[in-house]
């Protein structure tokens, strides 16, 4: 790079940090540290109406959360402070002022509704709903004497004649023709600027060499790029990232699921996964490679490999990755984990999530099922119940077999005498009686599997016996027994 990389990252505090605006984080981040450059976090706050008291913390939360650390910005401060754009009004002012001293802007004195009425009938009428210039024909005494009589007024911006192009990072050359665009409002009556503006502004004060947004900002790059024209500044260089869209093909929104990354963070899922699952939307290393740690993402991200294409974001996809990750783990973190997601939702007795051992034990068991730590109880719930109430078609199952009844009554019986009562014997004698019932294993195995756990599916047989142990293994057999008893048609000769 001709210069140091300097890119910033710019949420406004209107709601959460969902996983558009993270994956545009993510992007500027690694490529900051790609390039040895800063990563710059700026907070666009001076939309007073729409900003959200806990919103800031949300979004700064949830950059910690996926390991997005800033180098300049709240809480760590920098060099071109403040990073609040509410801090930084007079400077908006100033740079206003210069540009209405150069005759690049002028007042517009509209009243807000007769202009939406304008820009109604505009829509109806199959035109782009442009500003008319109204105010632009004033003569500069009338527009003064407008203002020394106290009304009120915005400054726009005269948009100049002919077309605006540059060279897109990731979309290659894009041109607007200045026709289409408006003479955008630059600072409201308020004194406070309007998002193009200010984002002008701020990315010249701190110097910003990239700009990497989502695409949906497309429409602005043009506006932005002639207001650096108008301000003698230089642009930096834009990419566009791709669109998120949801599975059905439409934009990416609640209505699909979660979006918000703290949602994520506390359904389990893992910041190295999210970080993972979000660097492969839009991007590709090789189109085949998927796993990657940070550092690995910092060593190979380019913005040549950032597709023009939307992007689909894939609930599935994420679970399988947070799965992948999630069984890399050591057992004692898995357990840790699951015995933190336990006691925050109160789904288990104190005493039963305070035995380390027998939980590790029951995670081990669980083993590649389990995906994130809510899954625990799908899987092990069986183990901290006194009574199992079996699924409803499993149950069926058992009562429309004739011979359920009594194998589980054997099965008991020869557990309870098993010695030791350790995988192997218990594997033995198990097999062992399917083969004096002239059966196969499983038919012997499943429906024990019911009896014990509710479920057709679950941990090993095996390790689901041990850990219920020797008496609890036999009483839940000897139970549902005596329950298919009363409910189970006579065997047929």
């Amino acid at each position: 790079m001709a210069s140091p990389v300097r890119v910033r990252f710019a949420p406004s505090p209107t709601g959460y940090l969902h996983v558009g605006g993270a994956r545009t984080a993510l992007f500027n981040y690694l490529f900051a540290r790609r390039h040895r450059g800063t990563f710059v976090l700026r907070i666009e706050d001076t939309d007073q109406d729409r900003n959200v008291e806990a919103a800031l913390s949300g979004i700064l939360d949830g950059l910690k959360w996926l390991g997005l650390p800033w180098d300049e910005g709240p809480e760590v401060g920098g060099p071109f402070g403040p990073y609040f754009q509410s801090e930084r009004l007079p400077r908006y002012a100033e740079a206003a002022a210069r540009l209405l001293a150069a005759g690049k802007v002028y007042r517009c004195f509209c009243d807000p509704e007769e202009l939406k009425r304008k820009r109604e009938g505009a829509l109806a009428r199959g035109e782009p709903p442009k500003y008319d210039r109204t105010c632009l024909r004033l003569s500069q005494e009338e527009s003064v004497a407008r203002v020394a009589k106290g009304e009120p007024f915005a400054l726009r911006f005269l948009m100049p004649e002919g077309e605006t192009s540059w060279e897109d990072e990731v979309r290659g050359t894009v041109t607007f023709q200045n026709g289409i665009l408006d003479d955008l409002v630059i600072l409201r009556s308020d004194q406070h600027p309007t998002y193009n503006f200010a984002a002008v502004v701020d990315d010249a004060a701190m110097e910003i060499t990239h700009v990497l947004r989502g695409d949906d900002h497309i429409s602005n790059t043009p506006r932005q790029i002639q207001l650096y024209a108008a301000l003698g500044t230089s642009p930096p260089r834009f990419g566009h990232l791709p669109m998120i869209l949801g599975p059905d093909g439409t934009r990416l929104s609640k209505r699909h699921g979660a979006v918000s990354v703290t949602a994520f963070r506390d359904d389990g899922i893992l910041p190295a996964a999210m970080v993972n699952f979000l660097a492969l939307l839009g991007w590709a290393f090789d189109g085949e490679r998927e796993m990657f740690t940070m550092d690995e993402l910092v060593d190979v991200f380019t913005l040549d490999r950032v597709s023009k294409n939307p992007a689909i974001f894939n609930y599935e996809k994420l679970d399988w990755m947070n799965g992948e990750y999630f069984r890399a783990l050591p057992l004692s973190t898995r357990a840790a984990m699951v015995a933190s997601y336990l006691k925050e939702t109160g789904a288990l007795p104190e005493s039963a999530v305070a035995d380390r051992g027998s939980l590790e034990r029951a995670v081990a068991a669980v083993g590649d099922r389990m995906k994130r730590p809510r899954q625990f109880l799908e899987y092990a719930g069986y183990l901290y119940v006194d009574r199992v109430e079996p699924e409803a078609q499993p149950w069926a199952e058992l009562v429309a077999n004739p011979h359920a009844a009594a194998r589980l009554r054997k099965l008991a019986t020869v557990l309870s005498e098993v010695e030791p009562f350790e995988h192997d014997p218990i594997e033995k004698v198990v097999r062992g009686l399917a083969s004096s019932e002239g059966v196969k294993a499983g038919e012997v195995i499943m429906p024990a599997r019911i009896a014990l756990t509710g479920k057709k599916v679950s941990p090993g047989i095996f390790d689901v016996m041990l850990l219920l142990g020797r008496e609890r293994t036999a009483k839940r057999l000897r139970d549902a027994a005596d329950r298919l008893n009363a409910q189970s048609p006579a065997p047929t000769a």
